[in-house]
């Protein structure tokens, strides 16, 4: 299983690499996607189905759908509608589909030569009763962090969408 546990974390660090150049967060955001998912194969090919599983569903999902709602929040007008347009061209999607095709077929060859290593089956009562004991001020200080992020964005952006708004008024009045 080792031959396919540096292709995945080959594929995690490239992709985390791209999360962190690029410019645009739409394609950040597509990059972090396919970081998460091979993460959570990196959990998986170690022995931690569980793990795995929290990985997709919190991080690539959650957390994820979180930073495209503060995306689409803070949504500047219309001056920043033909800049979105330009964000997502018809050859960006190559990039991170070519990556998460690579972890598809490293997960289907993984799931058809069976368990490697022997899963360790931990009951999700241990899991929650391990984050909310001796890592309560961890997760809690974790979720302020990306409040935290949530707001001073949003105050950030403010004069922004002050003058799109004003923008929008003198454009609508002509």
């Amino acid at each position: 299983m080792s031959l396919l546990f540096y292709p995945a974390a080959a594929i995690a660090l490239f992709a985390t690499l791209m999360v962190i150049t690029r410019v645009h967060a739409v394609h950040a955001l597509l990059y972090l996607v396919v970081a998460q998912l091979a993460v959570a194969l990196l959990f998986f090919l170690l022995g931690a189905p569980f793990a795995a599983a929290l990985e997709v569903l919190v991080y690539a999902g959650a957390v994820m759908v979180m930073f495209i709602f503060v995306i689409m929040m803070l949504n500047l007008g219309r001056p920043t509608l033909l800049q979105e347009r330009g964000w997502l061209p018809k050859g960006i999607w190559i990039g991170p589909g070519l990556l998460a095709g690579g972890l598809l077929a490293e997960l289907l060859l993984v799931l058809s030569a069976g368990p490697a290593l022997e899963p360790h089956w931990v009951p999700p009562q241990r899991v929650g009763a391990a984050l909310f004991g001796p890592y309560l001020l961890a997760v809690e200080l974790a979720s302020l962090l990306l409040l935290a992020a949530l707001v001073g964005a949003y105050h950030l952006a403010r004069p922004y969408l002050r003058r799109a708004d004003q923008d929008d008024t003198v454009e609508a009045e002509r």
